[in-house]
Order: structure tokens, then sequence, then C-alpha cells
């Protein structure tokens, strides 16, 4: 059955306001149910303590995570193989993956470009392949000399289309580099996201559970905490099961394919980030218990 995770993310809010500490966060979601927790790079950055280097601190987090018994599952990071040089940028993936390492992580998850060459100019996703398939394949042989997975997410506008996605992991075509499927993040490419998720689902190797309000960009503009998808839809995040993106259809998709991995929730709506999380882990785990009746047909690829 699949497990329930939270990322570091989600509690950006109380980060941010000092209302809570990424140490305090970590005890937070031991508290609140989840079963384990992601740490998002630029989270950790910003908390780490005057007169601490990063990695003393990576290995401070991973102690208070022993402590409270909770699972570290993945650390989530940027990176862009096509506007930055790819050997720099492989380096510091590497960095990354040691990060991963220290806090007992699973996987790396890393973005891979942003559509725009060193001198800001529209490059087409075929084009630039090559060189995301050299950056991914160095840095995914190194981590898996660690025993860590690595993997990209639908994210970024650029490289969150279901076909672009799938079209990457084949062109990679290494076992160690898989997807992480943000449900949510399809409706950034204004796809649908039970569809995406059907397509993503065999290489999934971690999930995001979010959601979003969706309105139409022919509609009024709804104005405060809203952004605009690809083409121009209107969205704000909201709690997961109390949004557009149908939730429970993604997991049963992900399920049909075999996964029973981690679902991690990454919030970023307006609402106070511990009640949308206590109302979204509720959903969360509901769904997940109902799709278990639904028969399992595993996909070979």
């Amino acid at each position: 059955m699949m497990k329930v995770a939270v990322s570091s993310y989600s509690f950006s809010q109380y980060l941010m306001s000092k209302r809570l500490s990424l140490m305090e966060a970590i005890g937070k979601a031991k508290e609140m149910g989840f079963d384990a927790i992601e740490f998002v790079d630029f989270n950790v950055e910003s908390s780490i303590p005057e007169g601490m280097d990063k990695m003393e601190y990576v290995k401070a987090l991973r102690a208070e995570c022993d402590r409270v018994g909770i699972a570290v599952t993945n650390y989530t990071c940027g990176a862009d193989f096509q506007g930055r040089d790819i050997a720099a940028e492989v380096e510091r993936l590497k960095g990354c993956v040691d990060i991963a390492e220290v806090l007992g992580a699973a996987g790396l998850r890393h973005d891979v470009a942003h559509g725009l060459s060193p001198e800001g100019k529209y490059e087409s996703f075929d084009s630039i392949i090559p060189r995301l398939v050299e950056g991914i394949r160095a840095v995914t042989e190194y981590a898996e000399t660690k025993g860590i997975k690595t993997m990209s997410e639908n994210h970024g506008f650029y490289a969150q289309d279901a076909l672009r996605v799938e079209k990457l992991m084949n062109a990679v075509n290494n076992p160690n580099y898989r997807w992480l499927v943000d449900m949510g993040n399809f409706t950034c490419a204004d796809e649908d996201p039970a569809s995406s998720v059907g397509i993503a689902a065999p290489y999934a190797a971690y999930v995001h559970a979010k959601d979003f309000i969706i309105k139409p960009a022919d509609g009024p503009n709804p104005g405060k905490f809203f952004f605009r998808s690809r083409n121009g839809s209107y969205l704000r995040g909201t709690i997961v099961g109390q949004g557009n993106v149908p939730v429970k259809h993604c997991l049963a998709a992900l399920r049909n394919a075999g996964y029973d991995g981690y679902v991690a929730i990454e919030f970023e709506g307006m609402e106070d980030c511990l009640l949308a999380l206590e109302a979204g882990l509720e959903n969360l785990r509901r769904y997940i218990n109902e799709i278990e009746e639904i028969p399992l047909k595993k996909l070979s690829f």
C-alpha cells in the first residue's frame, strides 16, 4: 500500500514567518501522522543556523529524523542543463547526491531545463534532449554508486507535459533515473491530470499529491494568489482533495501501474499550512484506502 509523506515545502508559510523551524517541522510532520518527510534544498539553505556549515546542518536534520522516528524520502533541488554549463551543473548536483546520502534519502529530484539558452533564447524541447541526457546520465550514474535513484518532476512549465517527460525518460534510458510524478503540476501545462498520470505512472519512483483551484483563461481575473498556466488558465494551490485536480483518479492510475511507493503532499496554497496539511492528509489516506479495492494490472515497459 502507498505510504504518505510530506514535502518540507508544505511548511514554507511557517518557516518563512519563523513560526516554525525546519528542525521543528520534522517533529510536526511526525505528530501529524506522516510516514516520511522530503527536504527541499531551498528550505534547507534558508534555515542553516549562523556559524554552521550546510553539511553539519544536514547531519543534524538526519539525527532529528532518527530521533523522532520519521523516514526521509527525497532531497529536492533545482537544475538547468540547458542554460548553464553542463559539467559544472553535474558537479553541483553530485554534491546534492552527497547531501541526500547523509539525509538517508532514497532519491534525489532535480530539474532539467527551463526553455532558454544561455543567451536567453527559446529552444524547442526536442532540440535540447541530447544535452539533457548528457547531464542526467552523469548525475544518475554517480548517484547509483551510493544507492540513490535520481528523478525529474513534470515541473517548470517547459519540461512539464507528460509526453515531453516520457520522451526524456526513454532518451536517458537508465533504470536509475525515474519520474517524480506531480499530479497537480500537469495543470500548469493545461493537461488533464488523470490522463497525464496514466502516461507517467509506469516510470514513477515518487509522487507529489498537489491540488489546484482552476479557473478558465477567458473568465474574470480572480486576483490575488492566482497565477497563470502556460496557456493562460488561472491556478491557485489549495488543500489536497478540495480543488479541481482529480486526486483519487490519479492515485488509481498509479495503482493500476503497480505503484506502491510514497505519495508526498506538496501544499502551496493560501490556507494555513498546518490546517491544510491536516485536512489534506485525511483526504489522501482515505483515497488510498479506497483505491486498494481496484484490481491491480501490472504494466511493463
